[in-house]
């Protein structure tokens, strides 16, 4: 293994931040559970109510409209569960023929969710989107009907890095009657998010994105909003999620978020500067390149490019003989070896999208790695080329 190491691939998980670490250890004393009402209990509980308020200050919401979950994609499944929730007692209503609408481009646990409600009944309504990623306002407003109880629309995507416009979406879902929801894992900590600038319903984030600990997520549930749990059996979190608090994760979310609240502004810069720098280099250094995702309404450090003539896996596997972390697409999907739906959605040939990374930057990243990239990547994609006689054949 080389003795460097470059990881680049901080979409899919990203690595504790010291003080965060730091924090874990000294909690691990900790050990009352927060439902209890004795001293150790209230000590848990204590800290437990104390991140929440410090999630809910991050993202501009109170403390009550905040619950805390196992993970994003868990807080994701919740949220699509409760416009169907054939409960009685629960404050959701059931319709008959609902619909609910969302984008083709989603993350892996809202596709899946939304395929096996759609196999019980629900209707679902997938829209489009264009070149870069982006859902076009106006087709949204033509999809929603008036049997549309929940629209689902990512605020960033975890492959290309484009943002969408999540308040004009959520606007006009409003509009039409529909709660809205937006899966913020990838954006919330890398770029500033405002449940109440959003005009969200319902937002999702989740610890491991933002140098936190893996395990641990929070939904915003706006005020008056109608919810059902999707786990019950319990009284925690306001009877909205049952189960026992994972009360060390949480500490390490809360620390994750007090950090992301001092050094996210900075860091968006410095991530920008060598995104920008990457790209400019792979552009200049090697030829038959296409990137993914809109040029400037993405995240700071996320890249996705494809190379003509090249497997992705081929270029990640020596990629990391190189010592050098990238990823081929969702982290989700990566047992998968279909083509991203992400960039066929997009417009991207199948080939073309075989032959794509994804080039996933960190606070932990520097200009040297950038530079490292730029001296081994165009050696690997020639390398993977030679292998492809259809490359060669082509460029002939």
């Amino acid at each position: 293994m080389p003795e460097r190491q470059v990881y680049f691939d901080n979409n899919a998980t990203t690595p504790l931040h010291p003080a965060v670490k730091k924090t874990l250890v000294e909690a691990m004393d900790l050990y009352g559970n927060p439902s209890s009402l004795h001293a150790a209990g209230r000590l848990a509980r204590n800290a437990v109510e104390e991140v929440r308020e410090r999630v809910a200050e991050f993202i501009g919401a109170t403390p009550d409209e905040v619950i805390f979950a196992g993970s994003g994609s868990e807080a994701n499944n919740t949220v699509l569960s409760i416009p169907t929730c054939p409960s009685k007692g629960c404050d959701c209503v059931m319709h008959e023929s609902t619909e609910i609408v969302t984008s083709v481009i989603e993350h892996p646990c809202i596709l899946e969710t939304a395929k096996c409600l759609g196999e019980r009944g629900v209707s679902i309504r997938y829209i489009g989107v264009d070149q870069y990623g982006r859902v076009d306002p106006e087709e949204l407003r033509r999809s929603i009907t008036e049997r549309t109880r929940l629209v689902s629309i990512m605020m960033a995507n975890n492959e290309v890095g484009t943002i969408q416009e999540i308040k004009k979406l959520a606007a006009i879902a409003h509009e039409r009657g529909a709660l809205f929801h937006t899966d913020a894992v990838q954006a919330v900590g890398k770029v500033p998010v405002n449940v109440q600038e959003l005009g969200v319903d319902f937002l999702t984030l989740s610890g491991h994105k933002i140098y936190g600990p893996k395990g641990v997520g929070a939904l915003y549930i706006r005020k008056g909003a109608p919810f059902c749990p999707l786990i019950r059996g319990g009284h925690q979190e306001k009877g909205r999620r049952a189960g026992t608090e994972n009360t060390l994760g949480i500490i390490g979310l809360g620390k994750a978020i007090e950090l992301r609240k001092e050094e996210m502004e900075e860091e968006e810069k410095r991530l920008r500067a060598m995104k920008a720098a990457l790209r400019q280099g792979i552009e200049e250094k090697i030829p038959d390149v296409h990137f993914n995702g809109h040029p400037t309404e993405s995240l700071p450090g996320t890249l996705n490019v494809s190379f003509d003539g090249a497997e992705g896996e081929a270029l990640l596997l020596y990629l990391d003989l190189e010592g050098i972390a990238v990823s081929t697409g969702s982290a989700c999907a990566s047992g998968s070896l279909e083509p991203s739906h992400v960039l066929l959605a997009i417009g991207c040939p199948v080939e073309r999208a075989h032959g794509s990374i994804r080039i996933s930057l960190g606070r932990e990243n520097t200009m040297a790695d950038v530079e490292r990239m730029l001296e081994v990547l165009p050696k690997v994609v020639e390398r993977v080329r030679r292998m492809s006689t259809a490359y060669g054949r082509e460029v002939a």
